[in-house]
């Protein structure tokens, strides 16, 4: 029960408002407000706060960690759109969406009656240029030695010599064009260029493709990356290797930095950094919605509240909470350490001490110095009546509540 009850002193409660405050029925003063902290004490002492269980917080310690929060959608960490080298009809295409495939692995076939005759026909060439290297080599070789024999004059020599040159120079040429008739022969046939899922289908068997046009799409999933946007005042506190803790699909995850952009995006002063998820099941799809925070560094053992409990006056830049001291409602002024905004709690360094009892939430007039009453939650539930109040003062402590009256 989160409701606020205020008991005033008046004809039809006095009983309660005197068990409450010890007093017989005080009444505010002209002209108080019981909204404002350092006016109307009058006003105060003759009412009495009612709060319910979920009102008040116990302090204790806890581990609480410093995190930039970040979202955006998990990408795969590589998507290949593979194309047609070679101009053709498809003889067969064997892969569709949806089917995991392996590095290597066949995916279509074009016709290559073409290619394999020029790849015939160069390895002819190749052949009969080596021939002719042997040949010009021995004549070569002959003529070194009739020339020291003083046989045949130096003109031969270096004719046979040039022959020779020709001749080699003929067989890397016809070497060079096997090579590249082989390898047009090989982009025949159309190779998953990574182990991967094909998320697109763009052709069918029978059909014509020019070179160049789009044939599968194979995308690699067993690591997802996020590409997210960190304000530039928070980018100093983002370094390669971070751990970063993710929900996705329901599901808790964690990833790592994997980097982080050195310059500042101008239009939007904010720092692109990339996140790995490893997703090695492939549970997870790609551009799937994903929200995280990057761990910063973790504070154990620290006293922790909840946001929702910090306050803020006009006056002072100090923040505040209200806490329960015997019963009645303080101001305690707080020194934050670590905020961790993504799941509303704060560490406090000063102005707390564990077992202090505070109050959370935004419940409308407190102030210091009135009391209040925690309402029990057995007598309460299932009433919704506002006078199923515990009072906790000390008159209320040897006071027993008044039955209900039954129905």
């Amino acid at each position: 029960m989160s409701a606020l009850t205020i008991v005033s002193a008046c004809s039809q409660s006095s009983e309660a408002a005197n068990a409450a405050t010890g007093k017989g029925g005080a009444v505010p003063e002209k002209g108080g407000s019981s909204q404002q902290g350092g006016a109307g004490g009058a006003a105060r002492a003759g009412m009495v706060i009612g709060l319910g269980p979920n009102d008040v917080l116990e302090v204790s310690r806890t581990s609480i960690e410093s995190a930039t929060p970040i979202n955006g959608d998990l990408k795969p960490i590589e998507e290949i759109v593979v194309r047609a080298r070679v101009e053709g009809d498809l003889t067969g295409v064997y892969a569709r969406e949806g089917q995991r495939v392996t590095r290597g692995e066949v995916l279509a076939r074009f016709d290559n009656t073409t290619q394999e005759s020029d790849q015939a026909s160069a390895y002819a060439e190749r052949v009969a240029a080596t021939s002719d290297v042997t040949n010009a080599q021995w004549t070569y070789d002959q003529s070194q030695e009739l020339f020291k024999a003083g046989a045949i004059p130096e003109r031969d020599l270096r004719a046979a010599e040039q022959a020779l040159a020709a001749a080699k120079a003929r067989l890397a040429a016809t070497e060079a064009r096997l090579k590249a008739a082989s390898r047009t022969d090989a982009d025949t046939r159309v190779l998953a260029p990574t182990s991967g899922i094909v998320s697109l289908r763009s052709v069918e068997t029978g059909e014509h493709v020019t070179r160049g046009s789009p044939l599968f799409t194979v995308v690699r999933n067993d690591i997802l990356e996020l590409e997210a946007a960190v304000p530039a005042r928070l980018s100093e506190s983002v370094t390669a290797g971070q751990i970063v803790r993710f929900v996705a699909a329901g599901r808790q995850l964690e990833g790592r930095v994997a980097r982080v952009s050195p310059t500042i995006n101008p239009a939007n002063r904010s720092v692109t950094i990339y996140i790995q998820v490893p997703n090695p099941s492939g549970l997870l799809k790609g551009n799937t919605f994903a929200t995280g925070r990057v761990i910063g560094r973790t504070v154990k053992n620290a006293l922790v509240i909840p946001t929702a409990a910090l306050r803020q006056s006009q006056q002072s830049t100090t923040p505040f909470v209200y806490r329960i001291a015997d019963d009645v409602v303080e101001h305690a002024a707080v020194t934050l350490g670590v905020v961790d905004e993504g799941i509303g709690v704060a560490e406090v360094v000063q102005g707390l001490n564990e077992g202090d009892r505070i109050i959370v939430g935004n419940l409308g007039a407190l102030g210091a110095g009135m009391r209040v009453s925690i309402v029990s939650t057995e007598r309460s539930r299932g009433r919704g009546v506002p006078g199923a109040v515990r009072d906790t003062g000390a008159a209320g402590k040897n006071r027993a509540l008044q039955p209900l009256p039954k129905r």
